[in-house]
């Protein structure tokens, strides 16, 4: 990104990113802020301003706990039923390895404090546990709620 610009940084990104959109480079999660903040070196609020636009245009919406997505697209429910749904269809056992924080980032594009706010709630409800070695195991498997 250029130094100064008349328009505004948060417009340069924001118009960036408009551009991935349209041309089908994001269609569907939008990476981190973090990774957005390391991608055009600016800081979280300029973010923040630039997100904002592109929701006021319409073309992206936030999820709580989920993450910025392109509008109409993506799994909007909360991370933390998304990161259980993968221990309904796994193939998990109990006992069997937790994914690290960093797979779950990787496995679902989001960030390291929303994967450990579902890591925290799924502990909370005894799905996973501390185990014997390093990491998480599961420790109960959920229960199909009869969608």
């Amino acid at each position: 990104m250029p130094q100064a610009s008349p328009r505004g940084r948060y417009l340069e990104v924001a118009d960036s990113l408009r551009q991935k959109i349209k041309g089908g480079e994001l269609t569907e999660g939008l990476p981190s802020q973090a990774k957005l903040m390391s991608t055009y070196g600016v800081s979280r609020s300029t973010i923040e301003r630039a997100l904002g636009a592109l929701k006021s245009d319409g073309l992206i919406e936030s999820v709580q706990g989920a993450g910025w997505y392109v509008a109409g697209t993506g799994d909007r429910r909360p991370l933390v039923d998304r990161v259980t749904d993968l221990l309904r269809t796994a193939g998990v056992k109990v006992g069997d390895r937790f994914p690290t924080e960093q797979e779950l980032c990787g496995l679902f594009g989001a960030s390291r404090t929303a994967v450990r706010s579902a890591i925290a709630q799924m502990e909370g409800q005894g799905l996973i546990g501390k185990a014997a070695t390093r990491g998480r195991e599961v420790r109960a498997l959920p229960i199909d709620q009869g969608d």
